[in-house]
């Protein structure tokens, strides 16, 4: 009897043993978890000390903004070079772009894409580049970047969509010419945040671990980091803390969020770099145009819608107008006319006022105000030749000068 006792109090100790061990195991992976869930990885740091955490740490809260936001644009406007996002073709037949002077065919191998070069009479070779970086949407075309240790340059070959074919790279010429650096001014439009390894906005050299790829959540409302944190150790705070409301800035500093990309160049850095600007602060202290001091300056369709909007008589006569009047950066809006035609009527039923096209017109046109009053209109800035025997073409670009145009101006 005695020896079943002791067995049986060995046997309870163990049982007792394994289940202390066990709840010890599952709390300290439990706490890891926690910890790792009030301290977010943090993916950049801009250079005033804010963290970024990446626009998926929104979703908890943010859910169907989050969910509209991935098919805008402006989300889709940079991104890690990869099957689901490089538009151009790698199937034969299809993978060439033959120039004067050169030939590009662009070939996959395994799970990377490479642009292969070979300048035509000269037996030179040339390594093939890898494709790193995809920029731009596919609305109208992508540019592709690549990586060279740490320094960053465009590819040669470029995608255009209204053709779907591969086209020459806007400025390149039509014989090899050696890979363009990429500075954070060419990034700014399509990444959140680069970090920059060397002092000069000139350099080309970046911290590779500290880009966020596309236009997200934190390029308009900041680093995210303390108002992630905050909402969630408060899940029952109902007012957003640590991260810019919107609308509590004026009309100048909303404005400026989107001029940062939608403003020309801005080619005269003031401070930092292209990326030392922060959400709420007063751009004109960072960058600025060239030609700001000349208002007879004709403004490209590409890159300066602001300049276009603000020299606009709608604008002008409107103490509140600015670009989140028309857009909702949040969604994707492109092709709906009816939510267009609403927000010009939302203002312009105010003075009764009617469109005097004929009925004819206003059919062509499809109805839709922007149409006519906001034509597409070839860039002179930005221009892609398709081949070696054609002339360069123009990308056409809706205008926002607002106004009214003659007929031959009608495009789309």
């Amino acid at each position: 009897m005695a020896i079943i006792n002791r067995k049986f109090f060995r046997n309870y100790i163990m049982v007792i043993m394994l289940l202390g061990l066990t709840t010890l195991v599952f709390h300290c992976k439990n706490g890891t978890k926690e910890s790792e869930y009030f301290n977010p990885q943090v993916l950049a740091t801009h250079g005033n000390g804010e963290h970024f955490v990446g626009s998926k740490t929104c979703m908890e809260c943010h859910r169907d903004i989050y969910n509209a936001h991935l098919n805008t644009a402006h989300f889709n406007s940079g991104a890690i070079a990869d099957s689901s996002n490089i538009k151009g073709s790698f199937k034969e037949g299809t993978n060439i772009l033959d120039l004067n002077a050169v030939e590009f065919q662009m070939l996959k191998n395994g799970e990377y894409f490479y642009q292969h070069t070979k300048i035509k009479n000269r037996s030179t070779e040339i390594p093939p580049s890898k494709f790193d970086i995809v920029i731009g949407s596919g609305v109208r075309g992508q540019s592709y970047l690549t990586w060279d240790n740490d320094e960053l340059y465009q590819l040669q070959a470029s995608y255009y969509t209204p053709t779907d074919s591969w086209v020459n790279s806007p400025g390149y010429p039509t014989y090899y010419d050696e890979p363009r650096p990429i500075r954070d001014a060419c990034l700014k439009c399509h990444i959140t945040f680069a970090k920059s390894v060397e002092p000069s906005p000139q350099g080309n050299r970046f911290d590779k671990s500290q880009m966020i790829y596309g236009i997200d959540c934190e390029r308009c409302h900041g680093p995210s980091a303390k108002h992630v944190v905050f909402h969630r150790e408060n899940p029952e705070a109902l007012e957003a803390k640590f991260t810019l409301k919107i609308e509590g800035l004026n009309r100048q500093q909303r404005l400026d969020l989107c001029a940062q990309c939608h403003s020309g160049p801005r080619s005269i850095v003031l401070k930092g770099n292209s990326f030392s600007y922060f959400p709420g602060e007063d751009l004109n202290q960072y960058s600025k145009n060239v030609d700001n001091s000349n208002p007879d300056q004709k403004l490209d369709v590409h890159g300066n819608q602001y300049g276009l909007l603000t020299s606009s008589e709608c604008f002008k006569q409107s103490a509140t107008m600015d670009c989140s009047t028309c857009h909702d950066p949040h969604r994707k809006e492109r092709g709906n006319t009816d939510y267009f035609n609403s927000k010009c009527i939302s203002c312009h039923t105010e003075g009764e006022t009617v469109c005097s096209n004929t009925v004819m017109d206003k059919h062509i046109k499809a109805n839709s105000c922007i149409s006519c009053h906001m034509p597409t209109t070839p860039s002179q800035a930005m221009m892609v030749q398709l081949d070696r025997d054609s002339l360069e073409t123009s990308f056409n670009i809706r205008t926002h000068l607002i106004a009214i145009y003659n007929k031959d101006m009608w495009r789309d």
